[in-house]
């Protein structure tokens, strides 16, 4: 396919224009002009350039693409190696942050509650990208916990009585433990996300709310390989998700 009929496919699909993001979603570096195969990834680092490139990818689709808000503009150091090696090999870079997130079927935290058993009873948060519902099994806090490590292949960090029960859940995928207030008030038993603050584990003690870190890029792996799949099979091009370690 061509690079333009991906581009306008990818940002209908996942309605860029309705978010308000920190960085721009959508082509963030133009290559080839015919699109045969695909590699997606979490994070658009050197290190999963080159392995794109060793796979003879025309395009790589990820979710932490580059220029953030508030970012050096410049093209100097570790953005100009990165840009560089793109455009000296003709591969495209798309990036979708929050949309990404938000997706209802696609996205992070839906195919993350997917893989845990939840069944989504509504959105909150930012732009409406964090879930809440309940699971569909009866765990304790740390047999949920055994049910995330085993899933996202990364040991949690849980706060909170493992030995208590847990129903209602919220979750968001990332950096998003600043959604935990938000959680709390909707009177769940358990939030997830990726990464945690000091002063949460105080606001779980005291609310009696567990809070569970499952890791920034453990949770965040899922949407965009969904997405690198969905394209495969609509399209007919070739996709290949690539893992790079990172264990935060």
């Amino acid at each position: 396919m061509l690079l333009k009929q991906l581009e306008s496919y990818l940002d209908t699909l996942l309605n860029i224009s309705h978010f308000s993001d920190y960085c721009p979603n959508g082509l963030q570096v133009e290559g080839r002009s015919e699109i045969k195969k695909i590699v997606s990834g979490v994070t658009a680092s050197l290190e999963l350039l080159h392995a794109a490139i060793d796979e003879n990818a025309d395009a790589i689709v990820v979710h932490h693409g580059y220029f953030w808000r508030g970012e050096d503009t410049r093209l100097v150091g570790i953005r100009k190696r990165r840009i560089e090696l793109l455009l000296a090999n003709k591969v495209s870079l798309f990036a979708y942050h929050l949309p990404l997130d938000a997706h209802p079927t696609i996205g992070n935290n839906a195919q993350l509650g997917k893989r845990l058993s939840f069944i989504e009873a509504g959105r909150f948060g930012e732009q409406n990208i964090a879930m809440y519902g309940t699971s569909t099994q009866e765990l304790t806090l740390g047999e949920l916990g055994t049910s995330i490590e085993k899933v996202l292949l990364r040991k949690p960090l849980i706060i909170g009585n493992k030995d208590m029960r847990i129903q209602d859940v919220a979750w968001c995928t990332g950096a998003a433990q600043d959604y935990f207030d938000d959680a709390i008030h909707l009177g769940v038993d358990a939030y997830i996300t990726g990464e945690i603050s000091e002063r949460i584990v105080h606001v779980a003690r005291e609310s009696k709310v567990a809070f569970i870190a499952a890791g920034h890029h453990a949770t965040e792996r899922y949407g965009v390989q969904e997405l690198g799949e969905s394209l495969a099979k609509k399209f007919g091009i070739k996709h290949t998700f690539i893992d790079i370690n990172n264990p935060v």
